[in-house]
């Protein structure tokens, strides 16, 4: 059964979890790989035969990732994880996706997902198979914008993090463009004007 972010969220034993957009995501810091590689057998363990579960594995933490909001799954890794003395770090973890204005998605997806290599999700989302790079997503518009940047980047972060995110963003020299759908995200802008959505699952 599939629940909702908020009812993921509202779930016991989760705590070093967070959503962010489709996914949910935990982030167990280490000192090095070999004591990630551990952490890693453990939840090759533990998940079995799951086929929306990423996992990636670095000097400096172990990132895992659901495409499937699951609760009983969340909670053996992070058993997993306290068993070796590994702590989470849920302010570790992000989405990023790059994200283009288009009037007729049809005519360009297309052409977005060969030249990137990429697999398609609905009629507006990229993905890189190999979970190397970032999503890329449209924005349908009634009409062109002209004099606007027509591609942007999306970073969806926890939400207990969004309002951190913006107020440094705008202490590095930003800008906000707006927040009228906030906390569902933030325009903001840099020195130039080009733009980032600063982005959680609040309001989805």
């Amino acid at each position: 059964m599939r629940i909702t972010a908020g009812e993921f969220h509202a779930a016991d034993g989760v705590g070093d979890w967070r959503a962010l957009y489709h996914l949910v995501s935990a982030h167990f810091r280490t000192r090095s790989l070999a004591e990630g590689v551990p952490l890693v057998e453990a939840i090759g363990r533990v998940a079995g035969e799951v086929d929306h579960l990423s996992v990636d594995l670095r000097a400096r933490g172990v990132t895992v990732s659901m495409g499937v909001r699951d609760v009983e799954l969340a909670r053996r890794i992070s058993e997993a994880a306290e068993g070796l003395g590994i702590a989470a770090d849920p302010t570790a973890v992000q989405v990023v996706n790059v994200t283009l204005d288009a009037v007729v998605g049809a005519d360009v997806l297309p052409f977005w997902r060969v030249v990137l290599g990429y697999g398609q999700i609905g009629d507006d989302y990229l993905f890189d198979p190999l979970r190397r790079g970032p999503g890329f997503g449209l924005q349908v518009m009634d009409v062109a914008r002209p004099g606007r940047n027509r591609i942007h980047v999306d970073v969806a972060v926890p939400h207990d993090q969004a309002e951190g995110r913006v107020a440094a963003a705008l202490a590095a020299g930003g800008r906000l463009v707006s927040d009228a759908h906030a906390p569902k995200w933030w325009v903001l802008a840099d020195a130039e004007g080009n733009e980032v959505c600063v982005a959680t699952w609040l309001g989805r």
